[in-house]
């Protein structure tokens, strides 16, 4: 099998995985998305249960958006830690126990009967993400062989191809057969499992020298410390706005669709798999994008671009909803990719800090965000949270404070 050559998302049957070399190994990275697909469908089931929660325990906003703390807070605190950990000690079979973790918080959470073990369940499947994603980019961006953004894109689409199936198996699964259906989601965790041993052996054949050199290729322009802590700084806020908003939509845009519009609790997880089905299409493209004309310019056009569109958002009747709500999930969800390798370049060397810090300040903005969105929601109502939502994008101006550090297109 050439190293080239791309092929589909091996399971646990599959033939070997390529021995690495100067390409990018597209097997090793298919994989990698692939499981990323099955833990992010997994992990998005949680959120896709709030209705069936809510009302199954007489649960509000405010509690709905603690269980979304409670998950992402232990991904977000953690990830990091990881990150920096196995940049100085990798751990090839680290992936595997992650995911095991994902598997228990499933198993508790379906057999949950109060809102504490919901809580404590939501926390595993968090620890699990903590795990999977510093290292899983690390390998990815291991085997690009130079193309980062579209080996961070490619991995990146798993998981937004599983965020946007969860709601669909729970719309069609969970939803008529209750809470204890989840438990059979288990076995996609075993599957993701049995590839990610097969993942730590390639990973664990290359030499950890040899790993680090690859992540200082990216490179960087000669900054200070200030003037780079002051880029992630930027970074941060961008995220946040971007994660904010984005956790205003997969949070709560069941709910906004059944108070606003009167639909179905099964039409409107049909309309937010719609929704996140979007988000593929666009962090494939801000990768690929990104290798070709640069990080900073589809930065720009993520973040700042999407505000005519959210602030049409509030307004629009439903079929008009629908169709916004895919244009911002497209070009929203161009930006992270693009975020991620700037990072990288900004840090060559420190690929699992970087993936660490910004996957988990992912996942813990879009807790807070979750949390505060629903005690204001509480308030005030959840159309007018999606107005005051609308105004996020605004801070993509900031993107003017980036230094520029890239030079050109990415070796392919």
């Amino acid at each position: 099998m050439s190293q080239t050559a791309a092929v589909p998302p091996p399971g646990p049957v599959a033939a070997p995985l390529p021995a690495g070399g100067g390409g990018a190994s597209f097997a090793v990275i298919l994989s990698l998305s692939f499981c990323h697909l099955l833990n992010d469908m997994m992990q998005s089931l949680v959120p896709a249960l709030y209705p069936i929660l809510k009302a199954n325990y007489g649960l509000d906003f405010g509690q709905v958006g603690l269980i979304t703390l409670a998950f992402q807070c232990t991904a977000s605190l953690l990830q990091p830690l990881v990150g920096a950990y196995t940049d100085r000690h990798p751990l090839p079979y680290s992936l595997p126990v992650g995911m095991a973790s994902t598997l228990a918080g499933l198993l508790v959470l379906s057999q949950a009967s109060s809102y504490p073990v919901i809580l404590g369940a939501a926390a595993l499947i968090g620890v699990g993400s903590s795990v999977f994603h510093p290292e899983s980019s690390r390998v990815a961006r291991l085997a690009s062989g130079g193309r980062y953004g579209l080996a961070q894109s490619l991995f990146q689409v798993g998981g937004n191809v599983g965020s946007a199936v969860g709601p669909l198996l729970a719309a069609f699964i969970v939803a008529p057969r209750g809470q204890g259906s989840i438990a059979w989601f288990s076995g996609a965790a075993l599957l993701a499992m049995l590839v990610l041993v097969r993942v730590g052996g390639w990973y664990r054949g290359r030499r950890p020298a040899r790993a680090r050199r690859a992540g200082r290729e990216a490179g960087a322009a000669p900054l200070s410390r200030g003037r780079v802590l002051f880029a992630i700084g930027v970074l941060v806020v961008l995220l946040f706005s971007k994660n904010v908003y984005t956790a205003s939509l997969s949070s709560y845009y069941t709910f906004y669709l059944i108070h606003r519009f009167g639909v179905s609790v099964q039409a409107a997880q049909v309309l937010l798999f719609v929704f996140l089905a979007s988000l593929v299409a666009g962090a494939l493209a801000g990768g690929a994008v990104g290798d070709r004309v640069g990080r900073l310019p589809v930065i720009w056009f993520s973040i700042l671009g999407v505000l005519p569109f959210t602030l049409a958002l509030p307004y629009a009747g439903l079929p008009l909803t629908v169709v916004l709500s895919v244009v911002i999930g497209v070009i929203m969800s161009s930006a992270f990719s693009a975020i991620l390798v700037y990072a990288q370049d900004l840090l060559p060397g420190k690929v699992g800090l970087v993936a660490g810090l910004f996957f988990g300040f992912s996942f813990g903005l879009g807790g807070l965000g979750a949390a505060a969105l629903g005690e204001l929601a509480d308030r005030i109502g959840i159309d007018a949270v999606y107005s005051l939502c609308s105004f996020l994008p605004l801070l993509g101006v900031l993107t003017a404070l980036l230094p520029r550090i890239e030079r050109g297109r990415e070796p392919g």
